[in-house]
Parts: structure tokens; sequence; C-alpha cells
């Protein structure tokens, strides 16, 4: 059966009841990161809960922010977003993170033979995307390899993989479980180097976060959100391919071939569900790792524009009391 559009199907399945009615925000487009919050919409889990939810598409302003902001109940954060965010105080704790393993990685032309490890970008020409963050990862793998991070950047943002694909650039950064297959789907030949193999931590991925002052006056609602989530991810990672006929049944997606291939990418390499790991569980060492790498890195700054101080523990970043049995 045909869905409709999330825009008009979003919030409209618990309307029978006396539904608490709380939204989030998308870090991005909805792509298969946010699998398990259409599945949890769409398999009812939601209304199950006795929610009504907003899934609020994705604007200028960053889903961060929206929250922090106190616009929005829940959000969907990039890791660096949640971190930066932290760091400066926004009164936003994390609940959960979508993705165990790092999904990123450094890609370059396969027939480019000129580069064959990351010291050999040294003088090469970086297609990016604007953040601090990519200096101080791409800066931190060329001298873990031996070479010196002295390489030009033009910031292209999701131009970078066509000036990849023709040779305007030398190297870019992808996401393996979406820009990644893009690329296999186009026929691209490409070889990538892995970010925790030459001196970066892997972090996890695709935070889920709240407003702490929510978190504190109605931790129910937080869990009965958090716990309709899980399920809705759970259940994606049990039965992938149909997860993604889900995703596709809302018609936002013109590249079905994407969604199905990412879902694959993301079942095959264990991106849900690493091992024993709960899904949607946040390791506290690697949280840590991540963010004084940041801070070390001088990525994390002030409103001054200074990099800040790195606080010793961040232990009180995130709460998952919810997810205790």
């Amino acid at each position: 059966m045909k869905i409709a559009p999330l825009s008009l199907t979003l919030g409209l399945a618990a309307t029978s009841l006396a539904a608490d009615e709380v939204s989030i925000a998308l870090d991005w487009t909805l792509n298969t990161n946010h699998i398990g919050l259409v599945v949890a919409q769409e398999k009812a889990f939601y209304a199950d809960a006795g929610l009504t939810v907003d899934i609020l598409p994705y604007s200028d302003t960053a889903s961060t922010a929206l929250l922090a902001a106190g616009a929005v109940d829940f959000a969907y954060m990039t890791a660096l977003g949640f971190m930066s965010a932290k760091a400066g105080d926004a009164p936003i704790t994390a609940l959960w993170a979508t993705i165990q393993k790092e999904a990123g990685r450094l890609v370059y032309n396969g027939n480019n033979d000129a580069i064959s490890r990351p010291a050999d970008l040294e003088g090469k020409t970086y297609a990016g995307f604007g953040s601090a963050w990519e200096d101080a990862l791409i800066s931190t793998m060329i001298e873990a390899d031996g070479g010196t991070a002295d390489y030009d950047t033009v910031t292209l943002g999701t131009g970078a993989y066509e000036a990849l694909a023709s040779g305007a650039v030398d190297f870019t950064l992808e996401v393996t479980t979406w820009e990644g297959v893009n690329s296999t789907l186009l026929g691209r030949e490409q070889s990538h180097f892995v970010y925790a193999d030459y001196g970066v931590p892997e972090p996890q991925g695709g935070y889920i976060g709240t407003q702490t002052a929510l978190l504190d006056s109605d931790p129910e609602t937080v869990e009965a959100f958090m716990r309709a989530t899980q399920q809705g991810y759970a259940w994606a990672a049990a039965h992938p391919q149909e997860a993604a006929e889900i995703l596709i049944g809302t018609g936002d997606f013109p590249n079905e071939a994407l969604v199905r291939g990412s879902m694959r990418v993301i079942d095959e390499g264990g991106y849900l569900t690493d091992g024993a790991t709960p899904v949607g569980q946040i390791d506290d060492a690697r949280l840590t790792e991540m963010a004084q790498f940041l801070y070390d890195s001088g990525v994390l700054r002030g409103t001054d524009g200074q990099p800040l101080a790195w606080p010793g523990d961040v232990s009180d970043w995130f709460d998952q009391n919810w997810m205790a049995e």
C-alpha cells in the first residue's frame, strides 16, 4: 500500500487517543539513519505508547539549535553537532546513539596512482563541507601516517562527490551507508581510508537527545518515546528490507535503489547492532574519547571563537536511565 508523504501522515496515528504530543527535529533530509523513527510511526509503536509524534523535516536551523532553544522536544543530531552544543553548555541531554560503528571514510578515485596512503594527500585538493572537524580529522590522518598536513580545500558541500568523480578534486569524505552506496550504484571506482586506522577515535553516530528540562520534569514521556523509538530501530535491524520499503513508501525517495542498498549495507555491516550492544546504547568511553579529541584538536570553541579547555568529565552529557528494565 502506498504510504502518503510524511508531512501528511506524521502525528496522525494516535489521533483517536488522548495522547501526549511530542516533536523531533532531523539533522538532515530524511534517510536511512532515521529508519527507526519512520518504522515506529508507521508500525504504530508510538501510538501504542500513547504518543502523537511529529517528525519535523530538515530545515536551515540545526536540530541541536532547535532543541537547545526549546522549539522541539527531541532532536536527531550528528555527533559533532551534539558535542559542539554540549561544550557550549546547551541545556540538552543525549539519550541514544543510532550508528554503532563509524560510517564515515575518506575517499579518493581508485585510479589515482598518486594516492595510496594518507601521507600522499599532502599537496592535494580536498572537496569539503565547511567544518573545523574536517581539518582536524584529515590533518590527524595525514600526520599519523608520517605526512605533513598541508593540502588545499574547496568547500563544495554535496557537490564534492561529482567533483571527485570528474577528477576536479583529489579526495573528500563520505558516509559509507549513503554516499558510498550511491557511488557503487553509479559504478564509480573509489578507494578509501578508515579514520580509526590513522589516529582518529571511532565514535558512535546519530545521537537522539532531549531538552534537559523535559527529562527532569517528564521522564515518563521521555521513556515512552525512547522505548518506542528503540522498538522501531530494533524492528528495522531485524527486517532491513521491509524497513526500506516502509521508508520508500513515504514517497520522498526518487532513488529507491539507494534506500534498499543503504539498508543492505547497514544490515551487513552491523551498523545498528554491533555485536551484543543493544540498539541505541551509548558507549560512554567512546563518547568521552571523541569529545576529548574534539577539545584537544581545537574544534570545540566558545562564543568568543577561542578553543575550549577539556572539562575532564562529560559523563553528564548523556542519560540512558530510560533503557533500564
